[in-house]
């Protein structure tokens, strides 16, 4: 069955000065400087309304043929939380002890995570990020298109609305993800894409002192020649 072709409209654009372009710029770069992945978290409440507006901006993300491949699971239930901690541990001790190279585990040393995930209790909220290989309409399989892209642009939206709205949180995977999906009942199709515990930073909260690589390293120019 075709698609209906898409209706068009004029796009909404605001022009903006040059030096207000770069203002701006170096704005948001200087506050996602001070992200960082946190591990210790309190288990004070977040406010109500914030997670879900950071929800409704991630999934203002642009994805491939508009088909918007994600759902975004909250949990708050303390029940759901441990069942999630105790799976995840399962799965992160099987990976720390048996199935990690040693390569990886040198990578890992100096930031001293191990199997144990007390935060996935500790933390008021957690997101679980679904991707949707293929979605069910009206009895019929569609499949979706550049999930692993769509899905990864709408998390860098996710984390920049936290930390714009003032949260912490950490992209955690443990590997596997599947009981994910068992355990919060979600559909063929549906596979989780990444955990993330949200919530204020633990009194005292310490993270590794670690530097980012500077633009020189990450950036190559092809420049119009003279």
């Amino acid at each position: 069955m075709t698609e209906p072709a898409a209706r068009f409209q004029p796009l909404q654009f605001t022009r903006l000065r040059p030096e207000e372009m770069l203002a701006r710029a170096e704005a948001m770069r200087d506050e996602l400087r001070g992200r960082r992945s946190v591990r210790a978290f309190s288990d004070e409440p977040i406010p109500e309304g914030v997670v879900e507006a950071c929800v409704e901006a991630a999934g203002l993300a642009p994805s491939g043929a508009n088909r918007q491949p994600w759902t975004f699971v909250l949990v708050s239930d303390a029940k759901t939380k441990r069942a999630i901690r105790e799976a995840a541990e399962r799965e992160e001790r099987e990976l720390y002890e048996r199935r990690i190279t040693p390569e990886w585990r040198e990578a890992l040393a100096p930031l001293g995570t191990n199997w144990e995930k007390p935060f996935l209790e500790r933390a008021p909220v957690l997101c679980v990020l679904f991707r949707h290989s293929f979605d069910v309409e009206e009895g019929r399989k569609r499949t979706n298109y550049y999930t692993q892209e769509s899905v990864g642009i709408a998390l860098g939206f996710f984390l920049a609305a936290l930390h714009r709205a003032g949260l912490a949180t950490l992209t955690h995977t443990p590997s596997p993800m599947g009981f994910l999906a068992e355990l919060l009942g979600r559909p063929k199709g549906e596979k989780p894409y990444v955990l993330l515990p949200i919530g204020f930073p633990e009194e005292g909260c310490e993270v590794p002192s670690i530097e980012k690589k500077s633009l020189d390293e990450i950036l190559v120019r092809f420049s119009p020649r003279a």
